[in-house]
């Protein structure tokens, strides 16, 4: 006697909302380590933000082992 056993295999994708919302934080964390210069703390800080660099400073080994000129 053999019984035979029906396997269903359900493939999900990945919903395009998920690709949406990791290509905007990919997008953001570029902007952050390769081109902030103080943007991102202006909006609390105001022009002192451009002067102490702080996520530049943070970030600077970094944008330099990525590619992007700072000095």
């Amino acid at each position: 006697m053999s019984r035979t056993e029906q396997v269903s295999v359900s493939k999900t994708s990945v919903s395009k909302i998920a690709i949406l919302a990791l290509a905007i934080v990919f997008a953001a964390g570029l902007f952050v380590v390769g081109f902030d210069q103080g943007h991102i703390f202006s909006l609390v800080y105001g022009e002192q933000a451009f002067i102490d660099l702080t996520i530049h400073e943070l970030t600077h080994d970094m944008r330099h082992a990525a590619g992007f000129p700072c000095h």
